[in-house]
């Protein structure tokens, strides 16, 4: 398993500050000792639309002068424009997929191979019948395009955030309704502690299609400071034989906060858990 910080806590999404430029955040994350680093595709640090080829070459010259790889991308739903997937309006929908799209080719050329689906949210008026079958559409026509690009869509339930894919059953329902070889899951230990679900059991749940992991404790905490019980969600990964990705996503929800603090504190913790992991194949 791997250890990546997501760049939220080091942008202006959702709260506006602190903010850092996205060479500094790189610079910090990679000093800090990640092996990844998880970009969220808003400004400062990689909307797409305010990227140039050379500073996309920029970005991942700095990445490999750092050792440290893009462990994932995901979008930055909501705002002015929306993104929503799952929106009543057309057009919203369809920027989103253009949105969407335009995060994929940029993971792909940033190095990356893995960005994040949230299946959007319902809108009062739409029944959720309605608002699942369009996300389901706008998923099904993103996956050919990451599969060409070589990229993993992975599927978050957002139960915190949203009120379409909330939960272990709806992300398995979304991938299997999809059906596509590189559609895969993922979760966000916050929302299952959202819902007081045991994270440990979306690991075995998931199993084989469990492609991605996030961790933050209760109130977007490092791992291990709050109420979540994080030993058993290690033990469950290295049950699964799980080698991908831990990325931490955390502290971005306030302006309080020291980013590098909260970056040293969630690697130290994780790297705790990982080393208590039983190897006899027992469950914890």
């Amino acid at each position: 398993m791997k250890l990546a910080f997501n760049t939220w806590v080091y942008s202006s999404f959702p709260v506006w500050v602190p903010s850092y430029p996205l060479d500094e955040t790189i610079e910090r994350i990679a000093k800090i000792g990640y092996d990844g680093i998880e970009i969220g595709a808003a400004a400062p640090h990689a909307y797409p639309d305010y990227l140039s080829t050379e500073r996309r070459r920029e970005i991942k010259q700095l990445l490999q002068a750092n050792g440290i790889a893009l462990s994932s991308m995901l979008p930055a739903p909501g705002g002015g424009p929306g993104f929503n997937v799952s929106s009543p309006m057309p057009e919203e929908r369809a920027a989103a997929i253009d949105q969407y799209t335009k995060v994929i080719r940029l993971c792909a050329e940033l190095g990356g191979k893995t960005v994040i689906y949230v299946a959007g949210w319902q809108i009062y008026g739409t029944t959720r019948e309605q608002a699942w079958d369009w996300s389901r559409q706008a998923l099904s026509a993103l996956a050919p395009i990451a599969r060409e690009a070589g990229v993993t869509l992975v599927i978050e339930p957002t139960s915190a955030d949203s009120n379409l894919v909330d939960d272990c059953d709806d992300a398995l329902r979304m991938m299997r309704e999809v059906n596509e070889p590189n559609v895969k899951l993922m979760f966000d230990t916050y929302h299952v502690l959202y819902r007081n679900e045991v994270a440990s059991d979306y690991v075995y749940r998931f199993g084989k299609d469990l492609h991605h992991v996030h961790f933050a404790d209760s109130n977007r905490l490092p791992p291990g400071e709050g109420k979540g019980e994080f030993p058993s969600v290690v033990q469950a990964l290295h049950d699964i034989g799980y080698d991908g990705y831990i990325a931490m996503e955390i502290g971005y929800d306030r302006r309080d906060v020291s980013p590098d603090a909260f970056a040293r504190r969630a690697l130290e913790n994780v790297k705790g858990f990982l080393g208590s992991v039983r190897r006899d194949g027992t469950r914890a």
